[in-house]
């Protein structure tokens, strides 16, 4: 690959991670457009939407999806064990964490 190459393929990977940067951006304002409107469907879409870009994001950062799934269990773990409120009142953390290890 040429110098010229590397550099175009550089600035596209740059241009991908500010667009992916921007989507995210976009889909919560789209999120929270649905729950101001108290729309099922757009709340669905924009959750999914978010946490679509966010793997999408962490693998153009060179970050393995396996290890962003690991990283949120991880988090979750740390979490319920210092007695996050999600967990005392709703028992949140521990249902993401399995919902997580059952997949």
């Amino acid at each position: 690959m040429s110098n010229m190459e590397k550099d175009i393929d550089l600035a596209k990977r740059a241009k991908v991670i500010e667009w992916l940067k921007t989507e995210l951006v976009d889909q919560l304002a789209h999120l929270l457009k649905g729950i101001w409107e108290g729309s099922q469907h757009k709340i669905l879409d924009g959750l999914a939407s978010l946490v679509a870009c966010c793997y999408i994001l962490g693998r153009r950062l060179g970050i393995p999806m396996r290890s962003l799934d690991e990283a949120v269990l991880d988090k979750m773990r740390r979490h319920r064990e210092e007695g996050h409120q999600l967990e005392d009142w709703y028992g949140d953390i521990s249902a993401l964490e399995e919902h997580f290890r059952k997949r």
